[in-house]
């Protein structure tokens, strides 16, 4: 590898699986020191294990702000001030509009808005100035798509935050920009609680749509996160990449 993050300080929320696993692992074998945050417990050890490298993982629920204060301070306190902060803890829930409720709607907005804004400005005391902070949003932030109004709907408030938070850190050097995938072969499909002949069928349609059509890998969503990250994105402020396949542009 490149050493393209050697000795540098990487916080991924919802590092534990999918996307955000790949990137911690891509991260770490970059030279980064890497930490992780969660809900599941059994899954941020064995994240662990398979990042290597003496990452560091710590659980932490975006739904409650206090577990995120805790996380970010036992973070820093071992590893120290964070260089890069991407903010990958998200759910995807999805019912037709008809049939969406307040409770669904509330923990969809919760998790995926609510909680990056508050992963970010609670990070603010130990973001290093002129470090990183990439947000994953989604090809569907421009884009309708049945039964994920609500979910298109907080990944669009993300794109805007980039921006917003940009403007606000300025004077810090930190730079905010936005990775957002099309549809991607990760373990969400795995807790839809949808019987797995669904599952298959919703994976082959996603393909289908898309003009490569195939699902894209987790670990090429990580190269992209990797980019933002680093320096080789530093003239990059408030942007967004878009790796969907041509999912929502063609």
């Amino acid at each position: 590898m490149s050493d393209k993050l050697k000795n540098k300080v990487a916080v991924i929320t919802g590092g534990n699986s999918g996307i955000g696993l790949a990137t911690a692992r891509l991260f770490a074998s970059e030279g980064a020191k890497v930490a992780i945050t969660g809900r599941n417990e059994l899954t941020l050890k064995t994240a662990e294990t398979q990042i290597g490298h003496d990452a560091l993982s710590v659980k932490a629920d975006v739904l409650d702000l206090k577990s995120i204060d805790l996380a970010y301070k036992e973070i820093h306190d071992k590893l120290g001030k964070f260089d890069i902060l991407v903010i990958n803890a998200g759910v995807f829930k999805g019912l037709p509009l008809a049939d969406f409720t307040e409770e669904l709607f509330d923990e969809i907005s919760d998790i995926n808005f609510k909680g990056a804004f508050f992963s970010v400005q609670k990070a603010l005391p130990y973001l290093k100035d002129g470090s990183s902070v990439v947000l994953t949003s989604s090809t569907v932030n421009e884009t309708g798509m049945a039964t994920a109004s609500a979910y298109s709907a907080t990944k669009a408030a993300l794109r805007s935050l980039a921006r917003g938070f940009s403007a606000d850190l300025l004077e810090r050097g930190i730079r905010v920009n936005v990775l957002s995938p099309g549809p991607i072969e990760t373990p969400i499909f795995d807790r839809l609680g949808m019987p797995q002949e669904n599952v298959d069928g919703m994976k082959e349609y996603l393909a289908s749509s898309v003009p490569v059509k195939r699902m894209g890998t987790a670990e090429e969503m990580a190269k992209g996160f990797l980019f933002l990250a680093s320096d080789d994105s530093s003239y990059m402020l408030g942007g967004e990449i878009v790796l969907d396949g041509g999912f929502g542009q063609i």
